[in-house]
């Protein structure tokens, strides 16, 4: 099955994403929506998105009580949204509630290890002197699946591993997707396209590869083509 490409809408205001939404057309139909962009347009951008016929991706990583979680997803849910985010370090019972609240129709993914950590920089916020990111993400990977999560979010370096642990029992989303010479930013574990479509990646989020680029249209026609071929 070909890895599902979806663009990520960073910006910081809803006037520059619908004008790339309208740029990019048929050849994306699947947007993030993340932090900066829902404090800045709500739950409107999310309606706007629905009604031009496009899936959303909220990816705000609740991380919080079971009840408050719940809660949250139950309005997300309702907003028609496909796919959310929480984080796997909220533990067992917060993902479950999330999965039983979001319902079949809005898929949960467990953030496992943010891209933009390293072993170090994961030792460092889990107070020990060094975590190894692949055993990590492994581990809440199952913690994951066991609350019913429909999928992980990690990177394209320890996709592989998750996919040959689980098969076709998580949904695998890897984020921070580059195409080949781009500024890898504020990103640490970074793959291109193929590379994560070959580890077994179900869905790809593309930020500034194509947010960025010249000519957006012709970016993500090379990340649509290049993703057929690896298929």
């Amino acid at each position: 099955m070909t890895a599902i490409p979806i663009v990520a809408l960073d910006f910081p205001d809803a006037e520059r994403a619908l004008t790339l939404v309208q740029t990019l057309d048929e050849r994306c139909r699947f947007y993030k929506v993340g932090s900066e962009l829902f404090t800045a347009s709500g739950a409107d951008i999310i309606q706007w998105l629905r009604d031009t016929g496009c899936d959303v991706f909220l990816d705000l990583k609740f991380h919080d009580i079971p009840n408050t979680v719940a809660g949250a997803m139950r309005n997300v849910a309702a907003m028609g949204v496909r796919l959310a985010t929480v984080h796997a370090s909220g533990g067992l019972k917060m993902m479950q509630a999330a999965v039983e609240a979001a319902g079949p129709g809005c898929g949960v993914l467990a953030v496992t290890v943010l891209t933009s950590l390293d072993d170090a920089q994961l030792g460092e916020a889990w107070g020990r002197d060094r975590v190894d990111v692949e055993n990590e993400v492994l581990r809440l990977a199952e913690l994951a699946r066991s609350a019913g999560c429909h999928g992980i979010v990690c990177s394209g370096h320890e996709a592989q591993a998750v996919r040959s642990r689980h098969g076709d029992g998580l949904k695998i989303l890897v984020p921070g997707i580059r195409l080949q010479g781009d500024d890898p930013g504020d990103q640490t574990r970074i793959v291109t396209p193929q590379a994560a479509a070959a580890a077994g990646a179900t869905y790809l989020v593309v930020g500034r590869s194509v947010t960025k680029a010249r000519n957006p249209r012709e970016a993500i026609a090379l990340i649509n083509t290049a993703l057929r071929d690896a298929d």
